[in-house]
Parts: structure tokens; sequence; C-alpha cells
């Protein structure tokens, strides 16, 4: 299995100049405490100063040399394609082929307002712009006509790039319509879990792996992320949700605000009832290792990311909680665990082939 560190919620009150070395800080210490990979997610409505994750990854990339560097996620359907196959092209020269995407809609309503996006054409918006994007990556010479974008006539993307194709995962919650489209295309499938009951997820992860091997795909290139709602390990379990519980009341007034107090809905407004219907993941470091083994006795996933409201803690209890993390429980999962010889970020994933219709054709 392999591990993903998401930036924790940042202190609203910080410059954005501050916001953005938090998180260069935070992919530098991941990458020190060898996690496999790093994600930014992709936000527009100005809570969190993380709007073009392309830029943000650039910088990171600077200051670290083995990490992935992910899109947790990129809204793709929200850009133009051409124009975001050259940032994310030009991001992974610069990380030396060292990018995974994570695609998904955007939830956020101030978001789809700002761009002209509606609900009704979202995930229309989205299924374009990854078919433009994925040709213009694996093609030269793409012509291809659509709703959402004026026509390509034999365009020739650059800066081509450093690899011949790019692993792209498709965020999917509770959507089996996202589920398919990622099977369809051959492509992992990501479900954030988070602050949500788990078994709401289990449904679409097992119909992606149905839906990946009708399409004809090996099931053993079916590739699954899952998420958590939150992180904390301490010596003793006692300690462990003791220095939690900040974090967790934190977590409770921004859903409360943000949210539409969903936590409340699940019946989680209390910390027990947190601990025990997400997929938090809080404890001793033996407690840990038995939540991430149970899950993945559901999920039979291949990565799982983790987050630490570091807004909650001291940095001192922040860098304690990863090391153990690092040193303590990523060991026996990995062992416990082995990864896919399919899920290797040192080597070009499975091409994924998209018909790209001809501008002719369409007529």
């Amino acid at each position: 299995m392999k591990f993903l560190l998401l930036p924790s919620l940042p202190d609203e009150h910080a410059s954005v100049r501050r916001q953005f070395a938090h998180l260069v800080d935070e992919a530098v210490l991941a990458e020190q405490l060898g996690f496999d990979a790093f994600g930014i997610g992709e936000r527009h409505d100005g809570r969190v100063a993380a709007s073009s994750p392309a830029v943000i990854l650039a910088n990171i990339a600077a200051h670290t040399s083995t990490i992935q560097l992910v899109t947790t996620v990129s809204t793709l359907g929200l850009h133009d394609p051409l124009r975001a196959f050259e940032d994310y092209s030009t991001l992974d020269h610069l990380a030396g082929g060292r990018l995974d995407l994570v695609i998904g809609k955007g939830g956020y309503a101030e978001t789809l307002r700002v761009f002209g996006v509606t609900d009704d054409d979202k995930w229309d918006r989205l299924r374009e712009s990854y078919e433009v994007f994925r040709a213009l990556w694996n093609e030269t010479e793409v012509s291809w006509e659509g709703r959402f974008r004026p026509p390509l006539v034999n365009v020739t993307a650059l800066p081509r790039p450093a690899r011949p194709n790019l692993r792209i995962w498709h965020g999917a919650n509770t959507n089996l319509e996202s589920a398919d489209f990622a099977a369809r295309h051959g492509d992992p499938v990501f479900t954030s879990i988070g602050t949500a009951a788990v078994g709401r997820y289990l449904e679409t992860v097992q119909y992606y792996r149905e839906r990946f091997a009708s399409y004809g795909h090996d099931p053993e290139h079916a590739l699954v992320g899952v998420g958590t709602g939150g992180f904390f390990a301490a010596a003793t379990s006692q300690e462990a949700v003791r220095k939690f519980t900040p974090a967790f009341e934190r977590r409770l007034a921004y859903n409360r605000r943000y949210e539409h107090g969903a936590l409340d809905r699940l019946g989680a407004a209390t910390l027990e009832d947190y601990l025990t219907k997400t997929s938090a993941l809080v404890g001793s470091p033996q407690q840990v290792i038995d939540t991430l083994l149970a899950q993945h006795e559901k999920f039979q996933h291949d990565l799982v990311h983790i987050h630490v409201d570091t807004q909650a803690i001291s940095p001192e209890d922040y860098r304690a909680t990863l090391e153990i993390f690092a040193t303590e429980i990523v060991p026996v999962i990995r062992k416990e665990i082995p990864n896919k010889p399919i899920d290797d970020w040192h080597a070009p994933p499975p091409v994924a082939r998209v018909p790209v219709p001809v501008a002719a054709d369409r007529a």
C-alpha cells in the first residue's frame, strides 16, 4: 500500500504567503519521513489558498526530489483542457515525472458560480475536458470538436510530456457514473470517504471493479485510493484521543459552518461517534494498524491518504505523530499489504487510449 499525505486545513487568518510556505514545509517533511505522495487540492472559494495546484506543486517540486506530487483534486472541467495540459505537462517536467492527477467535478457552489458552471453541465464539462486532455497528452496532431470549447484542428500541444502517459485518478464518492467513466478508460478511482460513513462508498468501489473488468481491462490493473477522516497516533489510545479532540472540535465547527452540518446528520456530533462512524485513524499504533487492515478488508485499496489538523496541535505533536505513522505503522502495513506490480510510480502506467472524433466526422 502507498501513503499520501494531505495538508491540513489552513489557518484562515494566516497570510496567503504564510499558507503557501506552510504547504511547502509539510511536503518537505512528508518526503523526509518516507511518504509516497503529497497532495494539493484545488479550491476557488477563498477558504484555502490553493486555486492553482499546478503552481504550488511546481514550487514543492523545487524543494523535493522523490515524493510523488498529486492534485487532490483538480477540477479539470472548469478549465480549458489545452491550457490545463500546458500547465501540467510543464509541471511534470519540472518535477522529473513525479505528477499524478486526481480529477473531479468540484462540489462547491461558489466555485461553480464564478466559473459559470451549473449542476446540470458540470459532469459533461469534466468528461469532455478529460477526453481532450488525455488525447493531447498521448497523441500529436489532435483534431477534435465538442460542446464547451472551440474545435481543435491538427493541434500538437506543447511542451510534450515528460512521460508518454499520465496516471489520472477519478474522484468518485457516491457517483456511479464517475466510477463507470474511470473504469471505461482503465484509470484508477479515488473515493475520499473523509468524514462520512465508511459504508457509503463501498458500493462505488465494488461497482468500479465490476465495470473495470466488463470493459476488458485486467482486474489487477484496477487501482483504488481511499481517504480518511483525520489521523492522530500516540503511545496510548488515551493520549491520542486527548490530543485529537481539538482537531475534532475544529472539524465539527468547520463542518457546521461550511458543509451544512453533515456530521450532525451522520450522528457524529460527539468524538466517540465520530471515531466509530467515520474513517478517522486515532489511537495507539496497533489500533491504527488494526483499523487500516480492517478498512483494507472492505475496500482492497492500494493508496490511502491521511491528514493531521496542524492548527489544533503543536508543531512538536504534529511531527511526532507523523513520525509514529512512518516508523511504527507504515512498515507493518507495507508488509501486510504489498504494492501491486502495476502500482509503480517509477514507471509509466498503461496507456489509456481515448477515441478522438475528427471534426469532419461530426458534421
